[in-house]
């Protein structure tokens, strides 16, 4: 069973931060749990809160 691939070129970005940003980031970091892995976590959080917040209700 293979891995996901995570190093897809054409899923690169670079971002940018307000100041004091980062620092709230690793003020906030669990222990082992890396900025990356952070920022994966909170952005895959946002796309599912959105996509479902878009749904159509189902007609009763």
């Amino acid at each position: 069973m293979g891995r996901t691939q995570v190093n897809d070129p054409d899923e690169k970005t670079s971002a940018r931060f307000a100041t004091g940003t980062m620092a709230r980031i690793k003020a906030v970091l669990k222990a082992k749990e890396s900025m990356n892995g952070f920022l994966k976590a909170a952005v895959e959080a946002e796309l599912t809160r959105r996509e479902r917040a878009t749904r159509k209700p189902k007609p009763d």
